[in-house]
């Protein structure tokens, strides 16, 4: 990092060329918010390196031509650019949409966050240099994909991405499968062409999709019983104090976006579009617009009868709580930010009186009345997505922070250790995040369930959720569970045989192909962020999602 910030391509800013307009800065400051935040901050690295001091360090000049054009910069042979994009892999987009207007106004933002003391101050001799020194290796399998749907753009301007695709689900009773964009439409794949289902944006007008990555219309998950009750969940993101939240904190900490929880009744199960009425369940507030709740859904392996039939799971991030400076919203069993819910949607009994927790939670019997008792696993820093297995097993991918990105076997009441772990390493959640260390010697006595399956950032940067392989229709698939890297786009799976906890699984890489021929989804992309997700029809079968180009693969066979 003093490598990073010493590098300045032209010098320090002179602060004169920077506008001190208190309306400019205001602009900024909301330009940012919708655009950058995502990536950075002004404490902690995180997706990208924080911006705290950056007018410091380089002049507005360069920001500038950064902004607009990243790569250009990049292949310039900038000695900056080529050291951020060796740090984070994973090159910025261009936001030459912005103009230099908005630019320059969010460069006087930046201009507002000094540096207090050295960039480099919490590094520690302690801190291991490369947690997992090994390479995932390249198997020999090959997945040949087609091509099923385009998605139409949601972006403004034709800008990358050109939709914001993210998860396939299936609605009981139909063989159609539904795609989500985060941009706010839900559609149904009708003979592989895409028809709207649901347009959040007109039914809730408070909805928001900005500042990117996780924020907009984040998942759905259709009853078990749909085709009788009529019932669909989704979470969403709206305005900040949009209303009272029913989970929040003190006014001293910022609030970003609220998540929303609904149930929709449907006026009837079989039409498209979606015709309704939705009832809130809850709202939470989110420090930052990161890690919201990107995942709901019910056991699809559940049957009436069940215990776990009808029972609702809430995937809640820490909401970049952590690495703004709050480590106790998380990992706190009185909090749900970084947590597994289970809820009974049916129930009453929650504190807002809008829900129900079901009585074989791991936590309804405790004695203190603060806890929280819809928490079925907590200890996550952004638990992206479930999945259930055969065999009955719920894996969660948990997206790490600066060096770990894990796979998840869930079990009640466990602790996965965010903020105090990522992944199988100490963490120091008051110090830099960037740093992890070996586990202390009296490391059972925190009770933290490890991952069965881990990478570091020599591999990837985001885990992204997959599946185990259910389907028929590509034997040679059997027994793995497939996941991926969302910004690099690299393919990879674990035996399902070697997933144990308290060991972990050897993970390696495979490849697609189109039409025979082997490419990278950067290739199929043409980018190089290529914002991979998995998804599952009600056969079993899988597929692959990419939001730059909008487009949905199958995968079909292998290639021999």
């Amino acid at each position: 990092m003093v490598c990073l910030y010493s590098c300045n391509s032209g010098g320090a800013s002179k602060e004169t060329s920077i506008s001190t307009d208190e309306a400019t800065i205001a602009k900024g400051q909301t330009l940012f918010t919708q655009n950058c935040s995502g990536c950075h901050g002004f404490r902690q690295n995180g997706i990208g390196p924080r911006l705290d001091g950056i007018t410091q360090d380089t002049t507005a000049a360069w920001i500038r031509q950064f902004i607009k054009d990243p790569q250009k910069v990049i292949e310039s042979g900038d000695p900056r650019a080529l050291l951020l994009h060796k740090k984070y892999s994973t090159p910025m987009p261009s936001f030459t949409y912005l103009q230099d207007e908005g630019i320059d106004a969010i460069i006087a933002f930046l201009n507002t966050k000094k540096r207090e003391g050295n960039i480099a101050a919490g590094k520690d001799k302690n801190a291991i240099a490369n947690p997992i020194p090994d390479t995932i290796p390249l198997s020999n399998l090959v997945v040949n994909l087609k091509e099923i749907a385009q998605f139409p753009p949601s972006s403004e301007g034709g800008k990358l991405p050109l939709t914001r695709i993210t998860q396939l689900a299936n609605q009981p009773g139909s063989s159609d499968p539904f795609i989500l964009d985060l941009r706010g439409k839900l559609y149904k794949l009708q003979n592989n062409k895409p028809v709207v289902y649901m347009d959040m944006a007109a039914l809730r007008p408070k909805f928001i999709n900005v500042p990117g990555l996780a924020t907009g219309f984040g998942s759905f998950a259709f009853h078990p019983d749909f085709a009788k009750n009529g019932l669909l969940y989704t979470s969403h993101s709206e305005v900040a104090g949009s209303a009272k939240p029913d989970f929040g904190y003190p006014d001293s900490i910022e609030t970003t976006v609220q998540w929303v929880v609904t149930e929709w009744k449907t006026d009837n199960p079989g039409a498209v579009p979606f015709s309704g009425k939705g009832r809130e369940l809850f709202r939470i507030n989110m420090v930052q617009g990161i890690h919201g709740i990107q995942e709901i859904a019910f056991n699809p392996f559940s049957k009436p009868g069940d215990k776990d039939y009808g029972m609702l799971y809430i995937c809640i991030g820490d909401g970049g709580s952590v690495e703004e400076g709050y480590p106790f919203l998380a990992h706190n069993q009185e909090k749900p930010w970084g947590t597994i819910l289970r809820i009974d949607p049916a129930g009453r009994n929650s504190r807002n009186g809008k829900y129900g927790i079901p009585a074989d939670n791991p936590f309804v019997n405790s004695p203190d009345p603060k806890v929280l008792k819809e928490i079925y696993a907590y200890g996550f820093r952004n638990p992206h997505r479930i999945s259930w297995t055969l065999s009955g097993q719920m894996l969660a991918c948990n997206i790490g922070f600066s060096n770990i990105e894990a796979v998840d076997l869930i079990k009640p009441g466990h602790d996965y250790g965010w903020p105090i772990r990522e992944g199988n390493f100490l963490l120091k959640p008051g110090g830099n995040l960037d740093y992890v260390y070996p586990l202390p010697a009296n490391d059972s006595s925190f009770h933290i369930t490890y991952p069965v399956a881990e990478y570091d950032h020599d591999e990837g940067k985001a885990i992204c959720g997959g599946y185990e392989y259910q389907g028929h229709e590509v034997p040679q698939l059997k027994g793995k569970y497939f996941f991926g890297d969302i910004p690099t786009g690299r393919l990879f799976y674990v035996n399902m045989a070697d997933i144990k906890q308290g060991t972990y699984a050897p993970i390696k890489e495979w490849r697609v192909a189109v039409n025979g021929v082997v490419k990278t989804l950067r290739q199929l992309c043409g980018t190089n962020r290529v914002d991979l997700h998995f998804g599952q029809d009600v056969n079993g079968e899988l597929y692959i999602l990419t939001k730059p180009d909008g487009k949905l693969y199958r995968m079909e066979s292998v290639l021999q």
